[in-house]
């Protein structure tokens, strides 16, 4: 998928979105980037921790392809 269709389906996905929380949250990441703060120092031990085991799952293997989940729940 190119940069441009990418950001086009984000759009359309934040236009529909309404968890408050995760709208707050991109607020925090967009506002942190135009600071160029890493976002890492403000995650929480175990925030860092499930992101060091979910790329330490993909370098070993350890995924489920896109596909095969969205058949399992029943996503077209």
């Amino acid at each position: 998928m190119g940069q441009d269709a990418l950001k086009i389906e984000l759009i359309e996905w934040l236009a529909r979105l309404e968890d408050e929380d995760t709208i707050r949250y991109l607020k925090v990441v967009k506002d942190g980037s135009s600071q160029l703060i890493d976002w890492w120092d403000d995650l929480t031990d175990e925030q860092k921790a499930g992101i060091e085991k979910g790329l330490q799952d993909i370098d070993n293997g350890k995924t489920i392809p896109h596909d095969i989940i969205k058949q399992q729940y029943g996503i077209v």
